[in-house]
C-alpha cells in the first residue's frame, strides 16, 4: 500500500526543508545548551527551567520527525498550463457571483481568502480534471453554486 504524500508548491517544500534544517542545526543546539545551563541550577526535580526545556526538546525533536516524514512523502505539485485542473493550476472561473481566480494547491498551503484552495475541499476537488469551458455544480453551506472554468492557467 503507497504511503502517498501531501501536496507541495516547490516554495512551500522549500519552506519545511528551511524550517527543518533550523529545527536540526539551529534549535537543537539552543535547546541542548540551555539544558545544561539549567542542569547546572542544581536539584532537577525541583528545577523548572530545566523540564520546560526537556519539553521544548521532546517538542522541536518531534516535529522534526514530522517534518522528516512530510518531506519525503512530499508529492511534488507539477503543472501543464492550459490542460486538465490538476493541483498546481490556476483556474479563471465565472459564478453568478462574478469571476473568481483561484489556484488548487495541498490542504497544508491552503489559504482561501488569498484564492489558493486545497484540491482537498469540495470546489478543489470539483475543478479537478476539468477543462475550459467546463461547468460544474458545487455543494456550499450556502446552496449549489454553478462555476463556469474561463480559463485553465
Amino acid at each position: 500500500m503507497g504511503n502517498k504524500g501531501q501536496y507541495f508548491s516547490p516554495e512551500g517544500l522549500e519552506k519545511l526543508k528551511k524550517e527543518l534544517e533550523d529545527r536540526k542545526y539551529t534549535l537543537r543546539k539552543e535547546i541542548a545548551g540551555r539544558i545544561a545551563e539549567a542542569r547546572d541550577l542544581g536539584d532537577l526535580a525541583e528545577n523548572a527551567e530545566y523540564q520546560e526545556e526537556k519539553e521544548r526538546q521532546a517538542f522541536n525533536e518531534g516535529r522534526i520527525e514530522e517534518l522528516e516524514n512530510v518531506i519525503k512523502n512530499a508529492q511534488l505539485i507539477s503543472h501543464i498550463s492550459g490542460q486538465l485542473v490538476d493541483v498546481g493550476s490556476t483556474v479563471k472561473v465565472k459564478s453568478p457571483v462574478g469571476e473568481h481566480t483561484f489556484t488548487i494547491v495541498g490542504a497544508s498551503e491552503s489559504n482561501p481568502i488569498k484564492g489558493f484552495i486545497s484540491n482537498e475541499s469540495p470546489l478543489g476537488k470539483s475543478f479537478l480534471g476539468e477543462k475550459k469551458g467546463s461547468e460544474i455544480e458545487v455543494k456550499t453551506p450556502k446552496g449549489v453554486v454553478k462555476y463556469k472554468i474561463l480559463e485553465v492557467l
